[in-house]
């Protein structure tokens, strides 16, 4: 469990940034503009970064790959969770006029689209917790080239 200690960390660093950011789009009323999430992979991706680059340090020597790999998925997916949960909660408890909103601008038919939109919500956490932790190990990874000769 201690290995999983700092993307859990950096996870839950993710999704607090996050609702931040959602939370401040909804002061704005902005928020039902699917456009400003693209912030998120932002977002998202800077936590993922950060994780990475954190364990290398702490671990020098013994950074692997799959340690790197690890702690990306791990952070990105404790912040995605986290924030779904929150989105969930947003959209049933706090303001459920939002997701009426969001259907009216984008969809026709509101039929069984709450699940559809948290499904949503989680799917493109996920995929972009996996294409950016597979773009930052290719900058932590160990090289395999051999050194050129100097002439």
């Amino acid at each position: 469990m201690k290995k999983f200690t700092l993307p859990i960390r950096f996870g839950i660093a993710v999704s607090g940034s996050l609702i931040a950011y959602f939370l401040i789009l909804s002061l704005f009323d902005l928020h039902t503009n699917i456009f400003f999430s693209l912030f998120n992979g932002v977002i998202t991706g800077f936590g993922i970064y950060e994780a990475i680059k954190y364990l290398k340090i702490r671990e020098g020597q013994n950074f692997t790959y799959g340690m790197g790999f690890t702690a990306g998925v791990v952070t990105g997916f404790t912040g995605t969770l986290i924030f779904t949960f929150f989105f969930a909660l947003y959209c049933t408890e706090v303001n459920p006029e939002f997701m009426q909103q969001i259907a009216q601008a984008w969809f026709k038919s509101f039929k069984s689209f709450e699940a559809i939109l948290f499904f949503t919500v989680a799917i493109m956490g996920f995929a972009t917790t996996l294409v950016l932790t597979l773009s930052f190990m290719q900058l932590f990874k160990a090289s395999n080239n051999p050194k050129k000769r100097q002439v």
